[in-house]
């Protein structure tokens, strides 16, 4: 059972629960989509071919088996022991197997009476996947923070700045492309959807093994000296396999996508040389910029203590390690310093970009459709093209009304604040657009799915992930546009709008927008997000939109495991990645109160988390929309999983209704 390799049939499921038919177990036609044939060189004849790395040929989804793990161990690693790497093995971090499927839980909150018989399908609409957060890293850039992970209290549970899993980025892509080609040929999908942080620091280098994962070309996932690239898993150039050519694939533009370490405006501040740090020749001296909370609400973090000693060298990983080793990392101060910084191979490729080359770059492609959405951008505003406007819509199928709004929720870089960068944002353009997108489509009967990056209405107060309030920085003109409880009513107002999709927190949680008018619920709506690439549990997810008989739309989506083969790179990322949360334990099933008040700096008004619902002090007036199912005693049991998979039901204006009766006769 060690390593993924439960062979035995599916176990049963928990009674009381629907099921749906779980996925067929990959063929001869799935290994198609990863057989070697020729294989491509790096250009010189003399080079020996690119490794392939295959995926596990027995492809399934959660609803047949979970991941399955102990949470901790004993003798175990300490947080600030995240990066002992080598020690995993002998302490058996990242040990797994397969337990028992995560049911199909039936959603009816939405609808008048929770105990409606279930509905027969008609007609599906759309079938889709979603990937996000892939965080792809450029692991020996000298500008990161590897070192404040384990060296600062307020950096310990955070795996965004260190984590073994950054080793792997492209290769654990690659895994997840191929999985999804596989359930293609089982079940076609019609389109892809990347909800952001493609990049985990804005780099040139890390947007082209992104983009190249998905076409399918060669991939050299190292940078500067390259060292280890003859004979380090994560360090060789290998040939991705590409995303299937009959599925179009769209881009939603992430905090990560522009901003250094998803935190920070490049060019906010030139004194602090964040730009020139991309290409230097020598690792960064920072101060640190984490300020523990509530020292200064809502900031996280703080641009201004990047200055401020005692200056630190936070390090690089050393690629020709094994184990990804970082070194370069301790005090300016240190003797070990006198002869001046640690010096690293500097490289082009590292370049930060702007928001408008970002944009461009998926242009640069083979995959389709060329520009990956960003093409669909209205471009009748010269201004959009030289802020990087990155909203669009788009018809999956021009004969079924679903219209896809891809819209850019992330904060800008010429705000002027200080704190991270990590917020939901809308100025007012953006908002705009999006309620100029959301009448078109309700005036001409379209359903539709709202995909960005940052979902809202569930991040606690104060957290670097909540709707974005402004601070004591905040430029003229750069305030945000709406605050969240203008937004929930718009999109309440929307009667159309079945779904909103994000990614951003790298969780998996489903939480219900009910009506907030009893005698109209077709004003409410979903939200779905999706997990990250980068750190456990490494999902993507499927989408399938299908119209019912009883004037409801169900969106059943499911959550789905890369089929990493024993021994690749990818397999070594799930075992980090499990690791990882072995040591630092973090909630990935969080459920936040809606408090009516919180402690803050008295400079800003502090909204509820979710102004849909009540208010209240009480830390265990959690959100009754969110749930997960518990597989403890289930057999095989999983003792911890941050999974949902879920039959959501959505009910339909008597407008939409008449509309799709037409198009699809009972």
């Amino acid at each position: 059972m060690q390593n993924g390799h439960w062979n035995q049939s599916s176990p049963a499921r928990p009674g009381g629960w629907i099921t749906r038919r779980s996925f067929l177990r990959s063929s001869a036609s799935v290994l198609a989509c990863v057989a070697v044939g020729p294989l491509a060189t790096r250009g010189a004849e003399s080079a020996p071919p690119l490794e392939r790395y295959p995926i596990d040929p027995e492809v399934r989804t959660t609803l047949d088996r979970m991941i399955s793990f102990p949470r901790a161990l004993s003798p175990g690693l300490a947080k600030d022991q995240l990066d002992q790497i080598q020690r995993y093995a002998e302490l058996g971090y990242g040990e797994w197997t397969f337990g028992a499927g995560l049911p199909l839980i039936r959603r009816t909150d939405l609808l008048p009476d929770d105990s409606v018989d279930p509905a027969g399908r008609i007609s599906r609409l759309a079938r889709f996947f979603s990937i996000s957060d892939i965080h792809t890293t450029d692991k020996e850039a000298p500008n990161q923070l590897l070192d404040f992970q384990r060296r600062e209290p307020a950096a310990l549970d955070n795996t965004s700045v260190y984590s073994g899993v950054m080793l792997y980025s492209t290769q654990v892509l690659d895994a997840a492309i191929q999985t999804v080609n596989a359930l293609h040929r089982t079940d076609p999908f019609d389109f892809g959807i990347s909800l952001g942080d493609t990049c985990n620091s804005t780099s040139y280098n890390e947007l082209r093994w992104y983009i190249d994962v998905l076409d399918g070309g060669p991939i050299n996932p190292s940078s500067g000296a390259h060292a280890g690239a003859d004979t380090v898993d994560y360090q060789k150039p290998f040939l991705a396999a590409g995303l299937d050519r009959d599925i179009p694939w769209y881009q939603v533009l992430g905090n990560h996508d522009h901003f250094l370490i998803g935190s920070f405006p490049v060019d906010a501040d030139p004194t602090l040389g964040f730009r020139e740090s991309y290409t230097a020749d020598s690792v960064w001296a920072i101060g640190n910029p984490l300020v523990p909370q509530p020292a200064r609400f809502p900031a996280l973090f703080d641009v201004e203590r990047f200055r401020q000693g005692p200056l630190r060298y936070p390090g690089v990983i050393d690629g020709a390690s094994p184990f990804g080793a970082i070194v370069g990392a301790g005090d300016v101060a240190d003797p070990a310093f006198a002869a001046g910084p640690p010096r690293v191979v500097p490289d082009p490729d590292r370049r930060s970009l702007t928001r408008s080359e970002w944009v461009a770059e998926f242009f640069a492609t083979t995959s389709s459709p060329i520009g990956h959405g960003f093409h669909l951008v209205d471009r009748s505003d010269p201004a959009r093209d030289s802020d990087g406007f990155a909203c669009y819509s788009f018809l999956p199928d021009p004969k079924i009304p679903l219209k896809i709004i891809v819209l850019d929720i992330t904060q800008s870089e010429h705000d002027g604040s200080k704190d991270i960068h990590g917020h939901g944002y809308l100025d007012r353009r953006r908002w705009a657009w999006l309620r100029s997108e959301l009448a078109k489509g309700q005036a001409e009967n379209q359903l539709m799915i709202v995909a960005a990056h940052i979902p809202i209405g569930v991040s606690a107060i104060g957290s670097e992930t909540e709707w974005w309030q402004g601070d004591d920085n905040t430029k003229p003109g750069y305030e945000n546009a709406v605050d969240l409880a203008g937004l929930v009513q718009a999109l309440q107002d929307t009667p159309n709008l079945i779904l909103w999709i994000a990614g951003h927190r790298h969780l998996n949680t489903i939480k219900a927008f009910k009506s907030p008018d009893p005698a109209r619920p077709e004003l409410g709506f979903w939200q779905v997000e999706t997990s990250s690439l980068r750190d456990f549990p490494q999902q993507f997810r499927t989408f399938e939109i299908v119209l019912n008989d009883d004037d409801t739309v169900s969106i059943v989506t499911l959550n789905v495991d890369p089929a990493v083969a024993e021994a690749s790179p990818a397999a070594n990322s799930r075992r980090y990645a499990i690791a990882a949360q072995q040591i630092i334990g973090n909630d990935l099933r969080i459920n936040n109160p809606n408090y009516r008040t919180a402690e803050g700096s008295g400079r800003l008004p502090v909204p509820p988390v979710d102004p849909t619902r009540p208010q209240s002090d009480d830390p265990s007036a959690v959100d009754p929309t969110i749930r997960f199912v518990d597989l403890s005693e289930a057999d095989p049991p999983v003792p911890y999983h941050a999974s949902c998979n879920a039959e959501l039901l959505k009910p339909l204006s008597p407008a939409m209704s008449a509309v799709l009766r037409k198009l699809f006769p009972r």
